[in-house]
């Protein structure tokens, strides 16, 4: 579907989607319907509408008297998309792993030449948007839509809930695109469906292992520094 093609409502859950995911509507932001609107070009009623809609999926939190923000980061509900994440997704891969041409291994295998490319001078958020187009090439071949856009709505949650995991287990990026590699070559091989999609979700398991380790030892070093929240806006 083109942007051309989109209601006003849809055109304006994406607007605001993409700023939520790009950080620049960041965590604890005010969002005030006239203000977005405007911005928009439209009335307050479809963006009413996308405000609604990304509540549902937990981006955004209304409080009483003061309306609309972007919802908190959350490690529990980290957790739980990840959790999400590796199910859905191992699934989608597997739907999807029979329909993957030559050119579509070459071209995620080309990505992740990438991701290996960047381990010497780490650049944790280059290297997260690499690791969300290797992921998509591999998923995005399922004839089964619905599951393609549960996992890219579950892709767009964690975009909000952490920029990039790898910023907090920069050395789970060497294992993750070894990873992806033993990934390949069980497509490749024509490995039985079931044993992709659980390497899948181990892949996904093992980065969430990985992070919630390091947030428990972090833990014991004793209460986190408070840094000010940024990004809200009164207008």
């Amino acid at each position: 579907m083109t942007t051309a093609t989109l209601s006003k409502s849809q055109r304006a859950y994406a607007w605001i989607r993409d700023r939520i995911v790009n950080q620049e509507f960041s965590a604890g932001y005010r969002l005030v319907l006239g203000s977005l609107a405007k911005d928009l070009n439209m009335s307050v009623v479809p963006v009413r509408e996308a405000i609604r809609q990304l509540e549902a999926e937990g981006l955004i939190h209304f409080e009483r008297n003061v309306g609309a923000r972007v919802a908190m980061v959350d490690d529990s509900q980290y957790r739980f998309s990840m959790q999400a994440l590796s199910i859905m997704e191992g699934a989608a891969v597997a739907l999807a792993a029979r329909a993957l041409t030559e050119s579509d291994i070459r071209d995620a295998r080309a990505i992740n030449q990438q991701m290996i490319q960047t381990l010497d001078h780490f650049d944790p958020h280059r290297f997260t948007t690499l690791n969300r187009q290797f992921h998509a090439a591999l998923y995005s071949k399922s004839a089964n839509h619905r599951m393609r856009d549960l996992v890219d709505a579950e892709w767009g949650r964690l975009g909000h809930l952490r920029v990039s995991t790898f910023s907090f287990v920069p050395g789970r990026a060497h294992e993750s695109v070894q990873e992806h590699e033993e990934i390949l070559r069980m497509i490749e091989a024509g490995a039985a469906l079931t044993d992709i999609e659980l390497a899948v979700r181990r892949h996904r398991a093992t980065t969430l292992d990985a992070y919630m380790s390091q947030e428990h030892a972090d833990d014991s070093l004793g209460p986190p520094k408070l840094s000010p929240r940024k990004g809200e806006s009164h207008v």
